[in-house]
């Protein structure tokens, strides 16, 4: 027997009836992009004395865990209801956020990388609980017509979430003089996202099978069979995202002298315009349809990843503004393509929101951990290579760019063949 779900509203708007799990998505994203994306990477480069590739594994630890279980999650979110694991998933990351300082520091030592690792492995599993949960509940708040505009706010949150963390863990670490002051609040930020689950959302709908339904690996299984085109593109275009994944905060440092507060200045105000474009771009995409949304999107994200990847090999373009200028088609492509393909996604089948959302983001974590490591390795190892061609070090720190570039030219080049508009 499945229980029927609560009708959506028509008339409150969309953003009312979702904005308490925005809340929750934003203050979770804040909390993971903190510790992931602004904090690791120059703790674990500094203060314990990895080198790129290092750390770009112990993040990778993180992607596959995610990876893994995104698709497990969602289909125990659609069998046990979402608040669960809404509300386990940040719990249990402020654990790993603590427990990331008192691991034992010996340079070089095997046990404190392995430490590392499984540390980043439980934080990929709170994150694999969270996000096809909270897709799911923003998916089923709204009418069909109302998706891709949900899925917008939720993929801004996103954004948001990621942005905000260089400022706020960059100034966390400068103004406390340490490298690790991120993990203490990230570890705060998970706590309130924990607490907000626990007052803001409703208990779930449970949706209880009925005798001889498929198992959760069938059901993969099936989403596999189901949404090969998604996956697909979904590999391709992350394992792009991954190349600069690891070196995102490296890179600032290293080429241009940047302070982590500089860093996340520049940021948070790119954030800001991504914010106040959130609404015309989604207004955008509903009108040209969520595969030519798709399409844009991509594309314009193609053509800002090589305006910043040519600095590789052009010298005069290795400028600041040049990052900036290729960062606005990014950021706008951004927002046209990924509502319009999760939107797509949840329209799939409503009954299986949760495990087609989840083979989806599974596929994307697959191909960010294709392209994170080698994205720092690259960035490692070609800087003395660059230097023997007479192009500078500045050629391994842009070339994880390059191929960040490649693969979403080919995921774009993939997009138009594959997913094709109604006629």
């Amino acid at each position: 027997m499945v229980t029927a779900e609560a009708p959506p509203q028509p008339s409150q708007s969309v953003f009312k009836r979702v904005s308490k799990l925005l809340i929750i998505a934003l203050l979770a994203e804040i909390g993971y992009a903190v510790m992931n994306i602004s904090t690791m990477p120059v703790y674990l480069r500094y203060d314990r004395g990895f080198g790129e590739t290092g750390v770009g594994f112990v993040l990778v630890a993180y992607l596959f865990s995610e990876a893994i279980f995104k698709s497990p999650m969602g289909h125990l979110a659609d069998r046990i209801g979402a608040k669960k694991l809404m509300l386990v998933g940040p719990c249990i990351s402020v654990g790993t956020s603590v427990l990331s300082l008192v691991i034992p520091h010996q340079k070089g030592s095997p046990l404190e990388i392995i430490l590392f690792i499984c540390l980043r492995s439980l934080d990929g599993l709170g994150a694999a609980m969270l996000w096809p949960a909270a897709f799911a509940e923003v998916g089923g708040a709204v009418q069909d017509d109302e998706r891709q505009q949900a899925m917008s706010f939720l993929n801004l949150c996103y954004m948001l979430g990621i942005a905000l963390a260089f400022p706020l863990g960059g100034m966390a670490n400068d103004y406390f003089h340490v490298r690790w002051a991120g993990l203490i609040l990230a570890a705060i930020l998970f706590a309130f996202a924990g607490l907000a689950v626990w007052r803001l959302v409703p208990k779930s709908v449970v949706k209880t099978r009925a005798e001889g339904s498929e198992s959760g690996f069938k059901e993969f299984i099936a989403s596999m069979h189901q949404i090969p085109e998604y996956l697909l593109l979904s590999v391709v275009t992350f394992a792009g995202i991954g190349f600069p994944m690891t070196i995102f905060k490296l890179f600032p440092v290293d080429q241009f002298n940047y302070s982590e507060t500089q860093i996340g200045t520049l940021i948070g105000f790119g954030a800001i315009v991504l914010a106040i474009a959130s609404v015309p771009m989604s207004r955008l995409g509903e009108r040209i349809g969520r595969v030519r949304a798709v399409h844009l999107g991509m594309m314009l994200s193609s053509i800002g990843l090589w305006l910043i990847a040519s600095g590789a090999f052009v010298k005069f373009l290795r400028q600041p503004w040049m990052l900036a200028l290729g960062g606005i088609p990014v950021g706008i492509g951004f927002l046209l393509a990924i509502p319009a393909w999760m939107a797509s996604v949840s329209d799939i089948n409503p009954s299986r929101r949760g495990v087609n959302l989840g083979a989806v983001m599974t596929a994307q974590g697959l191909g960010a951990i294709i392209g994170a490591p080698i994205g720092a390795a690259l960035y490692e190892k070609l800087q003395p290579v660059g230097i023997q061609l007479n192009l500078g070090a500045d050629f391994g720190r842009y070339s994880p760019f390059v191929g960040c570039a490649t693969c979403l030219t080919i995921g774009w080049l993939l997009g138009l063949r594959i997913l094709r508009a109604p006629k």
